[in-house]
């Protein structure tokens, strides 16, 4: 589609459109909605402000973003959606702003890709560089780190993280914290190893996942308990920067983790 505003779009006179922003027909752009170069919308996509777009985000026929949340505690107070650049919402992918009781903002970072019927709920900060397959769904005040891959289908509960470069299988329920580099599967999830493959394929060194597994056999495989298991891997691969980024994400960790 060339850069243009198609003349059925409707176009909120207080949305702010940079220069080069494509608009498809019968979109909608709300009040507050400010839209940065190089961006494309689809036909019949929903935008609601308050909420930005950074740089070259693509947002496919049918999505909504910036709607309210779907929190009966609102009250229609002014929260925001705020969204990095270089991202892509597909076909019916639908993105809630935050809420007062959650710091009023939902974040989306950078480079992510959301496939079709995709939802973010209200008040979750969300990384950089990850996939949500289709369907894949966040309830409110969820975190995803960096790399993560969220599983077709897959539903993550409140207040859950989702560590960097996890693997959330499809179809996966999420009701505690993933561990980064792991790979967690089922309903309810359970953790399957390190995720060695999506680690290779990103650039991990062998040597530096051959020390997470590792980490992960003492974690679930040396009977002990979580705490005696984080003391030997800090004595044992705390030269490894990515075990001590584990072991501080299971320190901080509020729901408990995927085992």
């Amino acid at each position: 589609m060339e850069p243009g505003l198609h003349p059925t779009a409707i176009i909120d006179p207080r949305a702010r459109l940079a220069a080069g922003v494509t608009v498809g027909p019968y979109a909608v752009i709300g009040a507050d909605v400010a839209i940065a170069e190089g961006c494309r919308i689809g036909a019949h996509a929903v935008l609601e402000g308050p909420m930005t777009l950074a740089e070259r985000c693509v947002v496919s026929p049918h999505a909504s973003l910036g709607s309210p949340p779907q929190d009966l505690k609102y009250r229609g107070e002014k929260t925001t959606l705020d969204v990095g650049p270089d991202n892509t919402f597909r076909e019916f992918v639908t993105i809630n702003r935050g809420t007062s009781g959650g710091g009023g903002t939902t974040r989306i970072g950078k480079g992510n890709l959301f496939m079709a019927y995709a939802h973010v709920a209200h008040d979750c900060v969300v990384g950089d560089g990850i996939i949500f397959a289709n369907a894949a769904t966040l309830a409110g005040h969820v975190t995803v780190e960096d790399g993560a891959t969220v599983g077709a289908f897959s539903g993550v509960h409140q207040f859950c993280t989702i560590g960097r470069q996890a693997f959330v299988g499809g179809y996966t329920v999420v009701t505690q914290d993933a561990l980064p580099f792991v790979k967690v599967v089922g309903n309810r999830a359970k953790a399957y190893g390190i995720n060695a493959v999506g680690l290779e394929r990103k650039g991990m060194s062998a040597e530096t996942i051959d020390a997470l597994r590792r980490a992960y056999r003492i974690l679930f495989q040396a009977g002990l308990n979580t705490s005696q298991a984080a003391e030997r891997i800090e004595k044992e691969l705390s030269g490894h920067a990515e075990c001590r980024y584990l072991l501080e994400f299971i320190r901080r960790s509020e729901r408990g983790i995927v085992k």
